[in-house]
């Protein structure tokens, strides 16, 4: 007999939206109050940065093992790969096209920037660099420091071997991994239930210290980004979702709509990991083998938004300081964000710090990042929500192609 539905206001997704509401309210109205209310979403957020490292690890080598054959394994990678990087070029074409229509750099003062975010550091990082960080010296101390792509290629290879194992170290090391991995998705969904709370702490704050005058002067550069985002998000992710994952769009939006809403509030797809999982196994009834694979590896190398974000922004500058690029050099651009967003950590902040990295490639004065700084916390917020939203599609194109049915969906 199934469970009645809870009552809307006992679901989570509501839960979220009123938090949404209460928070923009509290930081317009009550500046003071929210500026207090922020402790809650910092606390949030390190509640569910605790549980993210146990969480993808134990989930890839999970998923990997119960995947089982190794072609199988590679056959759902490169699917996942392909779809990753497919996805992310469309956003950056977006980008490109729209950038060069609206030209939002033209009308944007120069003296009108300001200071870059304390802990912004603007080094030089090469491709080279990027690809070493991906194998961890230490795995120990790459867990400890939150390095995910160290620990999700560490993670990889666990798996892997232990598919090629004994039947016995399958099974004991199987189990052991298995049953670690309940444990922490039990604590996970604990955490989640606090993401209210903690939305409305994060949004209270960023409200009361965010005025709307700055976003005057960067109106058309906030609007070339946020339609790029809208046309990848409404446009291009649910027709790959109808036509490859063979699923309606719109139900499938209202299911995950959870770790979306929570994705815009924390601007972060590694704090949303947990609730990104959930969604897609519990209440869309994706294949747990699938989403194991697929949502880890996405919340670190998936980042169609802040891929499309890096590109508008480097041809905005140039557009700012007078500056043309040309078709090769805006093919430059293109390509240099495809690979920086992979490099890109699903933390707040970690696309405008891969920025440096485009605007090096093509030349461009790194002082122009202090001109669209003023509006990059909102445009982040947005351009995570799209990040996750990509995951999710990819689940179900990647579920749907291995050839898994969804599960009946969980009620609430």
């Amino acid at each position: 007999m199934d469970r009645p539905a809870a009552p809307w206001y006992a679901q989570l997704h509501w839960q979220a939206v009123l938090a949404l509401v209460a928070g923009a309210v509290a930081g317009t109205f009550m500046p003071a109050a929210a500026e207090a209310a922020g402790f809650l979403g910092d606390l949030f957020l390190r509640l569910l940065r605790m549980v993210i490292v146990p969480l993808v690890f134990t989930s890839l080598v999970s998923g990997i093992a119960s995947l089982g054959d190794l072609r199988h394994v590679g056959r759902v990678g490169l699917r996942t790969m392909v779809y990753y990087t497919c996805t992310t070029a469309m956003a950056i074409l977006v980008g490109l096209a729209l950038v060069n229509l609206i030209r939002p750099g033209d009308g944007l003062d120069l003296g009108a920037g300001t200071e870059l975010p304390e802990g912004f550091v603007t080094s030089h990082v090469t491709m080279a660099e990027l690809i070493l960080r991906v194998v961890p010296d230490n795995v120990v101390r790459a867990m400890a420091e939150g390095d995910m792509l160290a620990v999700i290629f560490f993670a990889l290879l666990f798996g892997l071997f232990l598919t090629r194992s004994s039947a016995r170290s399958v099974e004991t090391v199987g189990g052991v991994v298995d049953a670690t991995l309940e444990v922490v998705q039990r604590l996970t969904m604990a955490v989640v239930r606090l993401a209210p709370v903690g939305i409305f702490g994060l949004l209270a704050r960023e409200v009361a210290r965010s005025g709307l005058d700055v976003v005057v002067s960067l109106g058309p550069y906030f609007l070339t980004v946020g339609l790029g985002l809208l046309v990848h998000a409404a446009v291009t992710l649910p027709l790959l979702l109808l036509l490859l994952g063979r699923r309606s769009p719109l139900p499938y939006f209202k299911t995950v709509s959870p770790a979306l809403v929570t994705a815009f509030s924390t601007a972060s797809s590694s704090a949303t990991l947990p609730l990104t999982m959930d969604c897609a196994e519990r209440r869309a009834g994706l294949p747990k083998g699938v989403t194991s694979f697929v949502l880890p590896l996405g919340a670190t190398v998936n980042m169609d938004g802040t891929a499309l974000y890096e590109a508008v922004a480097a041809l905005t500058i140039a557009q700012m300081y007078g500056v043309g690029l040309d078709l090769p050099q805006q093919a430059l651009v293109l390509i240099t964000a495809l690979m920086a967003s992979v490099g890109a950590a699903g933390i707040p902040m970690a696309g405008l710090v891969m920025l440096v990295v485009v605007l090096e490639a093509v030349g461009l004065p790194l002082e122009g990042i202090g001109t669209i700084i003023a509006v990059d916390r909102v445009l982040d917020m947005l351009r995570t929500s799209t990040n996750v939203w990509s995951d999710l599609v990819g689940s179900a194109v990647v579920a749907r192609f291995e050839g898994t049915r969804a599960q009946p969906a969980a009620n609430g």
